[in-house]
């Protein structure tokens, strides 16, 4: 068994086992997006491939988030030769390779139907961490924020990242994420959310802080871009979709192009200020001319319920994020100048 870089010349031997993952969920991101995928390799990047019996039996991607976070994707393992150690053995060299360039931590993120990425998560090292659900407030331009029921006041939304950040900091969903929201550089990412995140999103992107007499609730925008869609393609296909955020040529079946917002974390107090961030969302997906949005919710009870009062569609199932301590490693540089 043997674990390398992965390279061009893989491609076939990749795809030889990926292109019918998940066949009733829309398929495999990786034999579409290969080359692309692993052009991004450097000092920050490092796509791993294992090698069994003479041929390319297994792949993963290591990406660095921060000076002491690192994120694993794209772990996959030929079906004939699971239960072989073969995640392990892969998961091991993404690990060692985030610790040399200063990873404390590394996470990774499966969706809660795949029970072989579950299994093999914990099975390689990782621990669960956190849980949470897609919000889809649909883009409308005259959405509007409601007085309060209970105060008869208005509440407002506004644009300041301090005032944000001092409601994320003392909000129950930073607790239910253990502090993670999306990351801003790694799409289908997530990492540590600090106020200097929320800084630069209020200079890039967008940032929503709900006040009435004090801090209410608080988002961001992450990105907004393109996907094709194709016919026949159904509402649980959006868990195909590449890593990488951008357009995708899903096959030769896509017609239309879909524009769709992400905002990396919503919390609020409560159903009012619940409304008031779903709407200020909403008018800033339509000024983007956006068809579809992505809101990143805890996965309890109170928000997805939440969400629901306000008549806002969530994802039928949650996401899982699990978490591999390396401080252990042997050869971690500890923090580093990125």
């Amino acid at each position: 068994m043997k674990v390398r870089q992965a390279r061009p010349a893989d491609d076939d031997a990749v795809r030889s086992f990926t292109e019918n993952t998940w066949p009733d969920r829309g398929g495999d991101y990786i034999p579409r997006i290969y080359h692309d995928w692993i052009a991004g390799d450097g000092d920050d990047q490092r796509t791993f491939v294992v090698e069994a019996g003479g041929r390319v039996a297994g792949i993963c991607q290591g990406v660095l988030l921060s000076e002491d976070e690192a994120w694993a994707q794209g772990m996959r393992v030929d079906p004939d030769l699971r239960g072989e150690g073969l995640s392990r053995t892969l998961n091991d060299a993404l690990f060692d390779w985030a610790a040399r360039r200063g990873a404390a931590v590394c996470r990774n993120m499966v969706f809660s139907w795949n029970s072989a990425g579950l299994g093999g998560s914990r099975a390689a090292g990782f621990s669960p961490r956190a849980e949470f659900r897609w919000a889809h407030p649909e883009p409308d331009a005259d959405a509007e924020v409601e007085a309060d029921a209970e105060t008869d006041s208005t509440l407002v939304v506004h644009g300041n990242p301090d005032v944000a950040w001092s409601y994320w900091q003392r909000s129950d969903a930073r607790e239910a994420l253990r502090g993670l929201a999306l990351d801003r550089t790694e799409s289908w990412a997530v990492s540590a959310l600090t106020r200097a995140d929320l800084r630069e999103a209020a200079a890039e992107t967008r940032v929503f802080a709900v006040q009435g007499d004090d801090a209410r609730g608080s988002a961001y925008r992450v990105r907004d871009y393109k996907r094709d869609v194709r016919s026949d393609e159904g509402e649980g296909d959006d868990d195909a979709e590449s890593n990488d955020g951008n357009e995708i040529d899903r096959n030769e079946k896509a017609t239309t192009t879909e524009r769709w917002a992400e905002y990396g974390v919503g919390a609020w107090a409560d159903v009012a200020s619940a409304r008031a961030l779903f709407a200020a969302i909403r008018t800033d997906a339509a000024a983007l001319d956006a068809d579809r949005t992505r809101v990143l919710i805890p996965e309890t009870p109170r928000r997805v319920s939440d969400a629901a009062v306000c008549r806002v569609e969530t994802d039928p199932e949650p996401d899982f994020v699990f978490e591999a301590d390396l401080t252990g490693r042997t050869g971690r540089t500890g923090r580093r100048d990125r």
